[in-house]
């Protein structure tokens, strides 16, 4: 049995629809957008600093 909500992350190589897409053929329907920064750890000038890198973006998908 399937479970009622799933969570769909968009791979950094697909799009947005390519993701709705593939939930679609999953038997879901997306319910919630979530993004996430995603950060990278630098040494700059001799500190560390957290630099964003990209946005991750999920979606929650509910089962139809």
């Amino acid at each position: 049995m399937a479970k009622k909500k799933m969570r769909f992350e968009v791979g950094e190589n697909e799009t947005i629809s390519e993701c709705l897409e593939r939930m679609e053929k999953a038997g879901y329907m997306a319910v919630r957008r979530m993004e996430k920064p995603v950060f990278e750890e630098k040494i700059i000038e001799g500190k560390k600093e957290y630099v964003p890198v990209r946005q991750q973006i999920i979606f929650e998908g509910q089962l139809k």
